[in-house]
Parts: C-alpha cells; sequence; structure tokens
C-alpha cells in the first residue's frame, strides 16, 4: 500500500499545481457536490440511485446549459477529472473488496459470475456490431457495463477505448436505465421464482448491473437475500481487473481502426496500470492489516473520486450527440436487461443444478 498511494498522490496534487486544471476541477466537484445532494432525495433513495448515476444526471444538465460558456477556462481540468480522476478511482475500489469474499458463495457463485460476466459481454459485442450495427466503442461500453458493474464499468472500460464522451453517455445511460427497473423488477418476480433467499442472492447479485441496486432488491426480499446478493456482486465487480487486461490485449492485437494510431502501437500489449494496481488494492484490503481508519477515508475519497469522473463525463455530453445516436444503443442495453434476467436466470438453475448449492 505504501506505494500504491505515491503513485495515486501525484495525480491528484497536479491540477492545484497547473492553474488551467484548476478551474475545471472545482466545477467539478461543485457538479459532484450536486449530485451527492440529489442522491440523498427521499425519491433518489427510494430508487437506490447512487451518487455516481446522480452526478452523471446533475452534469448532464449543466453541460447542456451552464457549461458551454465556461470551456475555455474549465475544459483541460474536466477533462482531467474524467480520465486522471477516473483512473485513481477504480484503482481505490479495490479497497471495497476481499479474496476472502469469494469463500462465502462458493464455486457456485464464482461459476455463475464468470459465465454471466462472458455470455453477456460477448453477446453485447456480437448483437451491437451485428444486428444493431453500433460502432465497436459503443458496443463494447455496453456490454462491460451490463456484463460487471454498471456505470463503474463503463467508466473503467473507457480509457481502453478512448471513446468518445457520448459514446460512453450512452453507454452509461442504458445501463442506469434497465439496471434500475431490474431493481424493481427482481423482486416482483420472486415469489414464483422457485429460489431460496441464498440463490436469489447469488441470482440478483449475477446478473443486476450497480452494487446499489443489488442492495435495493436484495433487501426487498429480506436481510439474507441482501447479504448473499453484495457478496455476488462484489465478486463480480472483482473480475473487473482480469477483464480488462484481456480486453486490452484482445483490443492490441487487431488491426488499427480510423482512431488507432501508428500500426507499431496497436501491435504493442499495453497492461492498464490501474487495472494492476487495483488487484493490487484487492489483495492488500484481503490481508486485513489495512488501518480501519485509513480505508473508510479511502474509500470516502473513492466514492468522491468516481463521482466528480461521472460529473466531468455529463459536462462534456452533447445530448445533441446522443439524439444522433438514435435508438439502437438503447435497444441493444434492453436487449441484454433481458437476457441478464432470462438467460441468468437458466444458467443460475444449471450452474446449481451441476455443481450444487
Amino acid at each position: 500500500m505504501t506505494q500504491i498511494i505515491p503513485s495515486l498522490t501525484g495525480p491528484l496534487l497536479r491540477p492545484w499545481i497547473n492553474p488551467q486544471l484548476r478551474n475545471g476541477v472545482l466545477l467539478v466537484g461543485a457538479v459532484a457536490a450536486a449530485g451527492f445532494a440529489t442522491a440523498q432525495l427521499p425519491w433518489a433513495r427510494q430508487l437506490g440511485l447512487s451518487a455516481l448515476t446522480c452526478a452523471i444526471v446533475v452534469g448532464i444538465a449543466a453541460g447542456n446549459s451552464l457549461f458551454p460558456p465556461l470551456a475555455p477556462r474549465a475544459a483541460a481540468g474536466v477533462d482531467f477529472s474524467r480520465t486522471v480522476l477516473l483512473r485513481v478511482g477504480i484503482v481505490l475500489f479495490g479497497l471495497r473488496l476481499t479474496l476472502q469474499q469469494i469463500a462465502d458463495v462458493g464455486r457456485t457463485g464464482i461459476v455463475i459470475d464468470a459465465l454471466m460476466l462472458t455470455l453477456t459481454f460477448l453477446l453485447g459485442v456480437q448483437l451491437g456490431t451485428r444486428l444493431f450495427k453500433l460502432d465497436r466503442d459503443t458496443a463494447i461500453l455496453i456490454g462491460a457495463g451490463s456484463a460487471i458493474c454498471g456505470a463503474a464499468a463503463v467508466l473503467a472500460t473507457e480509457p481502453l477505448m478512448r471513446a468518445e464522451a457520448h459514446k460512453v453517455s450512452v453507454a452509461v445511460a442504458g445501463v442506469v436505465l434497465f439496471g434500475t427497473l431490474a431493481m424493481l423488477i427482481y423482486p416482483a418476480l420472486y415469489p414464483y421464482l422457485g429460489l431460496s433467499e441464498r440463490a436469489y442472492g447469488i441470482f440478483a447479485g449475477s446478473t443486476i448491473h450497480e452494487v446499489a441496486q443489488v442492495v435495493a432488491a436484495g433487501r426487498s426480499v429480506g436481510v439474507g437475500a441482501a447479504n448473499t446478493a453484495v457478496i455476488e456482486k462484489m465478486l463480480r465487480v472483482m473480475m473487473l481487473a482480469p477483464f480488462l487486461l484481456i480486453l486490452s490485449s484482445r483490443l492490441r492485437m487487431q488491426p488499427p481502426d480510423s482512431r488507432a494510431q501508428a500500426a507499431p502501437r496497436a501491435r504493442r500489449i499495453t497492461i492498464p496500470w490501474f487495472a494492476v494496481l487495483f488487484i493490487i488494492a484487492s489483495l492488500v484490503n484481503s490481508t486485513g492489516l489495512l488501518d480501519a481508519t485509513v480505508r473508510s477515508a479511502l474509500l470516502r475519497i473513492d466514492t468522491v473520486l468516481l463521482a466528480m469522473a461521472m460529473a466531468a463525463l455529463g459536462l462534456r455530453t452533447d445530448l445533441g450527440a446522443i439524439r444522433q445516436a438514435g435508438a439502437r444503443p438503447l435497444a441493444l442495453a434492453a436487449t441484454l436487461a433481458v437476457f441478464l434476467l432470462a438467460g441468468g436466470y437458466g444458467v443460475n438453475l444449471l450452474v446449481t443444478h451441476l455443481l450444487g448449492a
């Protein structure tokens, strides 16, 4: 951990050394604060909307009204927030996870998560590029968000893609929308699924998009369901790091597209440093040696950084560009949500039957 902290403090201090970045970071911070305040409203809490989700909504509203006149003096800091601060936030997110959590759900939960991640992502890329005729970046982002952990996975995948802001926002909008619907639908279906609370928890954790939505869907059924659902979801989130490593390798092996730079760079495999540090942070947290007060403070910082990244993304989102994208991205997100519900239910039953509870 002593090596992680110095590698993070440099990027965090850069805006205060460079005045050209300061204005943008302060603006992003204000928007993120508004997102936190919105997440505390009764209706937002009832829907299980996280501060991250609210931050991008507030950011989009500000980005299409207040931000354009401020862009010349704040754009650099906003872009810094949606790139560097995002990466630091993803690293610190690893402190929420421990290797011990894997044992609590057993091999059944691990296999189910791995299958759902792989099937959902591959289905998203194939359907997105072939059936819905989307560009590769948008299909990958929607597939990653649906397969792993919603908006956080979209944001973690974006640095590998160097995707345009409106593509990221479209992906986030899709996974948030259908994840929220899933949060409401799953508890309503519970009496008809024929699942125990534990089995329902594994089902919800392996198929619902975001952590907050999983918590809400689990608590609507019972405490036992909620506990299992959160553990299963955390295991799914832990798969984000190896997913990023594999995706980075695959992207570098593919021929360069119109966005790519020189061909030799496209052939070189690059390991995302934030993915490696994400794993290290999880290992450090697993040892139990990290002081509880320090860990709590780092997690609060992590939440703030991720909210700022979401706010920055919203500020850089042009609604006109999203409208030009049409209904196809949302159609892909909807299709994947149906697969997560119906296909995920089938995968859960099959794996449980083959491996046992």
